[in-house]
């Protein structure tokens, strides 16, 4: 088995803090979660997460106006050049400093961030082969506060900078006669946004106290004047021709310094601009500041996004109010408007909620929360389509892993959710909780129709239902019991008494009816379900060492029993305890066939405030999730660490180990300790120096009665709370601090040149379709890798040569070209097409392809997504299919049919046969 698992998505978080962008077709959103970066296609229903990540949480991103680049920025001011169609870092760069904001240019050439006090302007990469991607052209002062915003103008001649300082500063882009910069005022409160008229110079200003100044420019933007150059450029110029763009960029470092309050002999002749009026938003109080705003340039319209979770839509210049709505009771980080002027998103960061909201028609595009505090529980669907998660805020989440998006959220528990788990039907889901109650949830009616309590009220950490569902069992942290009931009668049946600690898990043995518990008394007890749940073993997690410890010696808490799982095949029996050590068991003779000592994988980092090494500090850590692989070989685990790892069983050897987080924003993740943070008077992590910054209160003192006395920053640690693999083989998830984190076999194509060399270019692939050799097209195209150029060099093979053009490929390339036509089918409009393409490899390469048939990825069952259309894949070829009736497809004797499917074409197909 191959363990070239790669990141393939993140579900469960949707927002955490940043700014949000459109992309340039207003179908998709680009959203920072943590230190990754998730776009969601809003018009196909999918989001995906790019595959890298950033040293520190994402604080902002630009987007190029052409949307191939993106500029992300986290919290320490490290930069990652993006290229969103290849989702590929292209370059890496150090700000030195944090960054609050980025803003490309209009027409793409240049690009600004604020820093600190000032603003600087650097050549926007892209537009030619440079060593050095970011080039300063200018640095701005002006201002004597941190910076917060920035926009141009349509023209790209100017760019407007908002400051903390109450100021907002007009600086020219290139060396204008008439406007150098500029200060405005007029605002009582730190500057939140800033935004210029279309094809104007006029301005509109926006302060954290609700507070919107009209500014109108004397000059348009065609009377700005190019300074003339004086000195030896003069000279130069007199002499020669225009030199080209690119030449500028070798000229050193030009500073622009602004002043407040310019002389008057300055101000002769240069830009001014005056203030047309003041408008304010009704104020609430003192929590209900302005903390975000967006403006749609075409359409004149003003959103603005308050502290208290409401919004306005306001018409600009007349402040017409067009909607005011609260779409939730948290501040409202972030706003967006799609080019089109329709779609506005929020952004909410203390729940971690997105929105997408449609302001003509009132409804929601998008909605999406994450688990507002860590996910805890997990588990997959039988058939993988599926995951469920729970969360110490109570709630029960159910994500589409094809589209990675909630579609159900369950609040029915009022504590923190301790278990989850899918029924063998894969309609039901089980949950346990702290509140007393497991309940059952249907995924038909989307409702609980099942609600399991105690006779004394007690919490339950763990759940566990048989293979048949009709046999649902809890474990009990206070009582040490575990209870059982009837799935059809709700009935308590039994109650299982004999341990004498905390239940740490349960598990029912896949074939047999046997139940597993795992305690902290050192012991894992089986029952058996058949024989009135009578204990049939008792294994004793103790070595040859701990055996000698005196009879009445306190029961030693390396020995605790965090977590235990069944192999699939019921044969075997895995065991997680506090000592780091993985056991495994023989369940039917209660003999211990090996162990894993993992102590020295789990590699622990070093908390912020821990006057210990991270040596000493991993004595206390240990793997709390433990899960089989869906072939019952290797074995994951995880723990209180940033790793995870995987385990040949029989072996007992670690085959891979996983980083799940590179975040420096989480504690326990550096190995060492940062001494630059030590002073003479202590940790400089005690002091809490940002605290109520990003929410507009400030620091609360002793007798002041405004602000959130309770609100703090903290860096929650890095945990792995829960591991499964799917059932598919093909996948594994892990709810983690950073989220619900997917690790996948199946990793979408992307710019990943395959034997490349200079000769293969995107024209000499349409050369030689031009000439029909679309073998050797082909193959260039696949070497490429570039999708457009696939679909184009596949696509223009003519249907009757398909067949000669698929014999003569070689066997390398089938694989590769079944890939892309299985990627194909659910985008594609050419669907007979490709199936005649699927038809034709598979009957010329099908006996080479069965030969390595473990080799190469399996197919996944069937789904319904949506009435009418079935979707997955099948391992059989499309010549396997014949049509039963009007919407009904099948394959031979005892494979999978698919049913119900209905279409104005009574042709319809599956939309995925690979």
């Amino acid at each position: 088995m191959k363990f070239a698992y790669r990141f393939s998505n993140l579900l469960g978080t949707v927002y955490r803090c940043g700014n949000l962008n459109f992309t340039c077709d207003g179908n998709s959103l680009i959203s920072p979660v943590g230190n990754r970066v998730t776009i969601f296609d809003l018009k196909n229903n999918k989001s995906n997460t790019l595959p890298l990540a950033t040293r520190y949480n994402v604080k902002c991103v630009g987007l190029s106006p052409d949307g191939r680049l993106a500029i992300i920025v986290d919290e320490g001011g490290d930069a990652l050049l993006v290229s969103l169609v290849c989702r590929s870092v292209l370059h890496h760069f150090h700000f030195k400093g944090s960054v609050h904001s980025v803003s490309f240019s209009p027409d793409g050439r240049k690009f600004v961030v604020t820093k600190g006090n000032i603003a600087q302007m650097y050549h926007a990469p892209g537009r030619k082969r440079e060593f050095n991607a970011f080039i300063l052209d200018k640095t701005y002062f002006g201002p004597y506060d941190e910076t917060t915003c920035i926009d141009w103008t349509d023209d790209a001649r100017c760019f407007a900078v908002g400051s903390k300082d109450m100021s907002t500063w007009v600086f020219g882009a290139e060396r204008w006669d008439n406007l150098i910069y500029y200060a405005l005022g007029g605002h009582k409160d730190a500057i939140v946004a800033c935004f210029f008229e279309s094809s104007s110079l006029d301005l509109y200003t926006l302060s954290q106290d609700g507070a919107l100044c009209v500014w109108q420019c004397d000059t348009p933007p065609e009377g700005l004047r190019l300074k003339a150059p004086t000195g030896w450029r003069a000279e130069v110029l007199q002499g020669a021709e225009v030199e080209e763009e690119g030449d500028e960029d070798g000229e050193e470092e030009t500073t622009v310094r602004g002043k407040a309050a310019p002389a008057a002999e300055e101000q002769q002749g240069k830009v001014k601009y005056s203030r047309l009026a003041k408008y304010f938003f009704n104020k609430e109080g003192d929590f209900n500041k302005l903390t975000a705003a967006a403006y749609h340039k075409t359409t004149h319209l003003l959103v603005t996004g308050f502290a208290s979770g409401v919004f306005h839509l306001h018409e600009l210049p007349e402040f017409n109010l067009i909607h005011s709505l609260s779409v939730s009771d948290q501040r409202i980080a972030s706003v967006a408007i799609n080019g089109s002027g329709d779609w506005v998103a929020f952004g909410c960061s203390g729940l971690g909620q997105l929105l997408v909201w449609e302001w003509q028609s009132e409804s929601y595009v998008l909605k999406q929360q994450g688990h507002f505090n860590s996910m805890v529980a997990l588990a997959y669907s039988p058939d993988g389509q599926y995951l469920a998660t729970g969360g110490d805020d109570g709630k029960v989440k159910v994500w589409n892993t094809l589209s990675g998006f909630c579609f159900i959220t369950f609040t029915e528990h009022s504590s923190g959710v301790t278990g989850v788990t899918f029924t063998a039907t894969g309609y039901v889901i089980v949950t346990s909780s702290m509140d007393g109650t497991v309940r059952a949830f249907d995924l038909h009616r989307y409702r609980n129709f099942r609600t399991f309590t105690s006779p004394r009220p007690t919490q339950f950490s763990c759940v566990a239902v048989d293979c048949s569902g009709e046999v649902v069992s809890a474990g009990a942290q206070d009582s040490f019991e575990v209870f059982i009931w009837s799935m059809q009668t709700g009935r308590l049946l039994d109650v299982l008494s004999g341990h004498e600690g905390p239940i740490s898990g349960l598990c029912f043995n896949p074939v047999k009816s046997v139940l597993a518990s795992a305690s902290w008394d050192r012991t894992v007890r089986l029952w058996d379900m058949a024989d009135s749940w009578r204990t049939t073993e008792t294994l004793g997690l103790t070595s040859d060492v701990v055996a000698h410890v005196k009879p009445d010696a306190q029961l030693l808490p390396s020995y605790w029993a965090l977590a235990v799982t069944f192999r699939p095949d019921g044969a075997e029996l895995a065991v997680a305890t506090l000592n780091s050590q993985i056991t495994f068991w023989d369940p039917e003779n209660a003999v211990q066939t090996g162990s894993i000592e993992g102590r020295h994988d789990l590699k622990t980092g070093r908390k912020e405030l821990d006057k210990i090494t991270a040596k000493h500090s991993a004595k206390g850590k240990a793997f709390t999730t433990v899960c089989y692989s869906a072939d019952g070989q290797s074995v994951l685990a995880g723990g209180m660490s940033k790793f995870v790892c995987i385990y040949h069983v029989k072996e007992q050897i670690l085959r891979k180990k996983f980083e799940i987080s590179c975040n420096l924003s989480l504690d326990a993740m550096e190995e060492f300790l940062n001494r630059r943070k030590m002073t003479e008077f202590g940790n400089l992590a005690l002091i809490d120096q940002d605290a109520g910054v990003e929410d507009g209160v400030a620091v609360p003192l002793p007798g002041v009665k405004k602000g959130d006395m309770s609100s703090r920053h903290f860096k929650p640690e890095i945990r792995v709370t829960s591991l499964r693999f799917s059932p598919t083989g093909r996948c594994w998830a892990a709810t983690t601090t950073e989220g619900l984190l997917v690790y996948s076999l199946d990793t979408q194509m992307l710019f990943d040149p395959f034997e490349l060399d200079t000769g293969v270019t995107p024209v000499r692939i349409r050369a030689a379709l031009r000439q029909q050799d679309y073998t050797r097209a082909i193959l260039m195209a696949f070497r490429l890798n570039e999708r457009k150029l696939l679909q184009e060099a596949l696509e223009s093979v003519p249907w009757d040569e398909v067949e000669v053009v698929s014999s003569s490929l070689p066997e390398l390339y089938v694989e590769k070209v079944l890939e892309f036509l299985a990627s194909s089918f659910e985008v594609s409009c050419h669907l007979e097409f490709y199936l005649i393409w699927t038809q034709k490899l598979l009957l010329a390469h099908g006996q080479k392809l069965k030969a390595r048939s473990a080799a190469l990825p399996r197919g996944r069952l069937w789904s319904r997504p949506s009435a009418g259309l079935w979707r997955g894949r099948c391992c059989r070829p499309f010549s396997s299919f014949r049509r039963v009736s009007s919407g009904t497809w099948t394959t031979s004797p005892g494979s999978v049919t698919g049913t119900g499917i209905t279409s104005s074409t009574p042709w319809r197909c599956p939309s995925s046969v690979a």
